[in-house]
């Protein structure tokens, strides 16, 4: 019913920029906050960055200053905009979305994920 897509992924030299992007899709009646989330082979997944719907941010230690979290309320969109990538910035990101949806006839408040997009740091 709702769908989350990732896009904007790629191979990058270190030191260069992507620009990831989640749309949002279905039948939503509001979106909470908004985030991206990363995980390596082998490795947990981790939070990169979140923000609120006013637009408040938390970022992970290791991309503080590198990165740049932010979103449209009216499209349901939001994007991740990443500098100064390192080698160990590599992995899958995930889009995830706190969205309330009205099932028969209830508010049903849920995480929903994206398929994920590969992001590749390496000369």
């Amino acid at each position: 019913q709702v769908q989350l897509v990732e896009s904007g992924g790629g191979l990058v030299q270190p030191g260069g920029s992507l620009r990831l992007s989640c749309a949002a899709s279905g039948s939503i009646f509001s979106i909470n906050a908004m985030g991206w989330y990363r995980q390596a082979p082998g490795k947990q997944r981790e939070l990169v960055a979140a923000i609120t719907r006013g637009g408040t941010t938390n970022y992970a230690d290791s991309v503080k200053g590198r990165f740049t979290i932010s979103r449209d309320n009216t499209k349901n969109t939001v994007s991740l905009q990443m500098n100064s990538l390192k080698s160990e910035d590599t992995a899958v990101y995930y889009c995830n979305a706190e969205i309330l949806t009205y099932t028969r006839g209830m508010p049903v408040a849920h995480d929903y994920w994206g398929q994920g997009t590969q992001v590749t740091v390496s000369s």
